[in-house]
């Protein structure tokens, strides 16, 4: 007897043994693939981002160092002053640059919980022994609960398990956390 296992769709001849779950469980491990491709194709730019800006910043601190050791004198003064407002911004800059760094951070953690809540779901669906008892699918939900490290992202997943729409945990997430920004005055705790 062979048993051989036929990959990919077979929306264009389908035969007895042709499935929905089979083709959805495919079509959500593609895009799990696809979202873990664009990650790792990201991550190797946002390092040698990262990594430049970092040297900035130390060189940066390198010339506030060395313009410190010039004398005070009335041609230095004005030159000095105007390079030590001009490194103040680079490095207000900077310091904004690696900001956005950690958002990016937090967003490859969320795509990252998201291709786990993917692959454990493609698991789950594709497995006929487990398809159907609710307690499988309860331990995917803890599963996919306990990755989870940002507090927004289990308050959505609690949101969307209660009942709520996806569209509904969202707007709750953006309005809480922009009443969370204007009350710290504009600051936004990153982690």
């Amino acid at each position: 007897m062979n048993h051989e296992v036929v990959r990919g769709t077979r929306v264009h001849a389908p035969d007895l043994d042709w499935s929905q779950v089979r083709e959805t469980v495919l079509m959500l491990e593609l895009a799990a693939g696809q979202v873990e491709a664009a990650m790792k194709d990201s991550n190797s730019s946002v390092e040698v981002l990262m990594d430049t800006f970092t040297s900035l910043a130390e060189t940066l601190r390198h010339i506030e160092l060395a313009l410190d050791t010039l004398p005070d004198t009335v041609g230095n003064g004005m030159v000095k002053g105007e390079i030590k407002e001009n490194t103040r911004i680079v490095a207000d800059k900077v310091h904004h640059a690696i900001i956005a760094f950690q958002f990016y951070d937090k967003l490859v953690q969320r795509l990252d919980h998201v291709c786990h809540g993917l692959a454990g779901l493609s698991r789950l669906v594709s497995d006929k022994q487990r398809l159907y008892r609710p307690e499988e699918w309860k331990a995917l939900q803890d599963e996919i609960r306990a990755k989870y490290t940002m507090a927004e992202e289990r308050a959505m997943f609690e949101s969307v398990l209660q009942g709520a729409t996806v569209k509904e945990a969202l707007e709750t997430y953006m309005t809480a956390r922009m009443q969370e920004v204007e009350s710290s005055g504009g600051e936004i705790e990153l982690f």
